[in-house]
């Protein structure tokens, strides 16, 4: 009998909290820019959506829309638990994209530069679309792991599909990067616009920050790295 109950408790426990208690189960965190599909099981993602529409529809009750009577806000709800879900913090959600690795057959040693690549992300303050580009420095060695250049755009979609916080997200960018090919030297520039400034608070629509981690022998080679910055586009 009392595992009749567990059982009916647990039919009627939203779809977060049994994600929840996993992650805490296994003692890991589940900041907003951390990845959490492992925890994830097979249908979850889809109750997970519905969930997200039901809380949504209580916000836009709180902000006093007529959801029943407004044909542009009646499914606003769905959509946006889809957008938040699916697409702009699907990197959340999601494991990280198959990469196929290469050995460096050529024992390549040349500085290699991706980019740019246009990155879409959201603050994690304020949830405000956070648009920039990114530019990849890597300096291979013979036992570096060669993937494609598609697959760097791969991987900072991967990593900046969540919100996020420019610093951060750079970081997390850098440590994948340099798990996945194990370069003598890695190097990323990231320049953003943040809505968060331009839409709200102080409304510059100017303003963009531009963040870099240098890694390895860019960090130590002056040299390297004054190379890197040139051949990088002039930002702005």
């Amino acid at each position: 009998m009392p595992i009749m109950k567990s059982v009916e408790q647990d039919i009627g426990t939203p779809v977060s909290v049994k994600i929840r208690e996993r992650i805490q189960a296994a003692r890991r965190r589940f900041h907003a820019n951390d990845n959490i599909a492992e925890f994830i099981q097979p249908g979850e993602l889809e109750a997970l959506l519905d969930e997200v529409e039901s809380k949504m529809k209580g916000v836009l009750s709180s902000l006093v829309i007529d959801t029943e009577h407004d044909h542009n806000t009646d499914d606003t709800a769905r959509r946006v638990a889809k957008m938040y879900l699916k697409e702009v913090f699907a990197g959340r959600y999601v494991q990280a994209p198959a990469i196929t690795e290469f050995p460096n057959a050529e024992h390549l040693n040349e500085l290699m530069i991706v980019g740019p690549i246009t990155v879409r992300s959201a603050c994690s303050h304020h949830f405000c679309p956070i648009m920039g580009k990114i530019w990849i420095g890597v300096l291979p060695n013979e036992h570096t792991n060669v993937i494609g250049l598609s697959k760097y755009a791969r991987l900072a979609e991967w990593v900046m599909g969540r919100p996020q916080i420019q610093e951060e997200a750079v970081v997390q960018l850098a440590d994948l990067i340099q798990q996945k090919t194990q370069p003598d030297g890695l190097a990323i520039v990231m320049e953003a616009s943040h809505f968060c400034m331009s839409w709200r608070g102080v409304k510059d629509v100017d303003s963009k920050m531009i963040n870099s981690v240098m890694r390895g022998s860019f960090l130590k080679d002056a040299n390297l790295r004054r190379e890197f910055l040139s051949l990088i586009p002039q930002k702005g």
